[in-house]
């Protein structure tokens, strides 16, 4: 028990600590507008909703219905307030074109979203010691595709990592992504807090306009730190 507190400590400090950029304004039109049944949002959400009907991005309502919650494939996904993933949004690396890597780090994508769910994921069976989370960003088809077009440049201009708020993160390598949703990428990235070195790997997949971002930590086993893909699956699907 002690082991896993020490392990889920460390997530939410490499999390916590990550950087972000709102860097890009989500203004384009789609042709292929999606629409959701309504109930009564308040203000801040009924203009996310317009804005997202307007652009052709997944509302709020239909991707929190859309995200993974509760159990999936021994893991557990618990949704995570919004106060506590904020703290990512707005900050940025030393190097601009290392920006949409530290973005993720933060728990956003560097172009910014209609709307974004975010979800701590933890091992249901006490002898896994990889634990993270995972979010679904929704953008028009056309920022979405943008998106993993820079992060897959971030990964070529950006071996040798970024520095932000006095941390480093180091040794970018990228990894296999599942052969899941329209497109994906895998990559692998250490953290360095102090003398403590965390390697963290990111799977991000896309399916039309949603983005899906699966982080994971592994202190024990850094190469067993992705999400497994039977959990990416899982989202993908119930993403539809």
């Amino acid at each position: 028990m002690k082991l896993r507190k020490a392990i889920a400590a460390a997530a939410a400090l490499s999390a916590l600590f990550a950087v972000s950029a709102c860097s890009g304004t989500s203004a384009e039109s789609s042709d292929h507008a999606k629409t959701s049944k309504k109930s009564t949002p308040l203000p801040a959400e009924a203009k996310a909703e317009a804005e997202a009907e307007r652009i052709g991005a997944m509302t709020p309502q239909a991707l929190e219905r859309a995200t993974l919650s509760g159990k999936e494939s021994n893991f557990e996904a618990k949704k995570v307030a919004k106060a506590d993933v904020e703290a990512g949004r707005d900050m940025r690396a030393d190097k601009a074109e290392c920006q949409p890597l530290a973005s993720l780090a933060g728990g956003y994508t560097h172009i910014p979203a209609v709307a974004v769910e975010h979800r701590a994921l933890e091992p249901v069976e006490t002898t896994n010691a990889t634990v993270g989370s995972m979010w679904l960003a929704s953008h028009s088809e056309r920022n979405a595709k943008k998106v993993l077009a820079e992060v897959r440049t971030s990964l070529q201009e950006c071996p040798d990592g970024f520095k932000t708020l006095g941390l480093t993160y180091t040794s970018v390598k990228t990894v296999k992504a599942p052969a899941l949703g329209d497109e994906a990428v895998g990559y692998r990235i250490t953290n360095v807090v102090g003398k403590q070195k965390v390697s963290m790997t990111y799977t991000l997949v896309r399916k039309d306009g949603v983005v899906a971002v699966f982080y994971g930590v592994n202190m024990l086993t850094p190469e067993k730190s992705a999400i497994p893909d039977s959990v990416v699956r899982g989202q993908m699907e119930k993403l539809g």
